[in-house]
């Protein structure tokens, strides 16, 4: 299932909120889009959908953030796929919860789907000042 959303990003909240309702408890979210297309932010309004009060950032150099105990963030700009599995960090994907993921490509969703994970995409564009969102489920 596909939709897409227009936003600007004092409107966020209705993006992270969309999501929220098209996915279930335990999935993991790939976030994609170019430098400064809004994926931190993303990560933080659905952080903040969830509940979790405390600051959201990044994980560019520490690769995974961890907040609270359903939701977890990853950054792989830097990460090939076969150092995050030497990390250990596709274990972590089993825990239960929301697993935010930058820059993960097509051939990580893949294997994640053949090992039964439910993914989505959200694709993070800028056009005429606004971001659109197009969200892909695997619904």
């Amino acid at each position: 299932m596909t939709k897409t959303i227009t936003a600007s990003l004092e409107e966020i909240e209705k993006v992270a909120e969309e999501i929220r309702k098209s996915l279930p408890e335990d999935a993991v979210i790939f976030l994609r889009g170019n430098l400064a297309a809004g994926k931190t932010t993303l990560a933080k309004a659905l952080a903040e959908s969830m509940g979790y009060e405390d600051a959201v950032t990044s994980p560019t150099f520490s690769i995974e953030q961890v907040y609270g105990d359903r939701l977890r963030h990853y950054d792989l700009y830097q990460c090939p796929n076969e150092k995050f599995m030497a990390m250990g960090l596709l274990e972590s994907l089993e825990e239960p919860g929301w697993h935010m993921v930058e820059w993960g490509d097509d051939a990580l969703r893949e294997l994640l789907r053949e090992h039964g994970f439910y993914t989505a995409l959200v694709e993070i564009s800028v056009k005429d000042g606004k971001r659109l969102y197009r969200i892909e489920t695997d619904a």
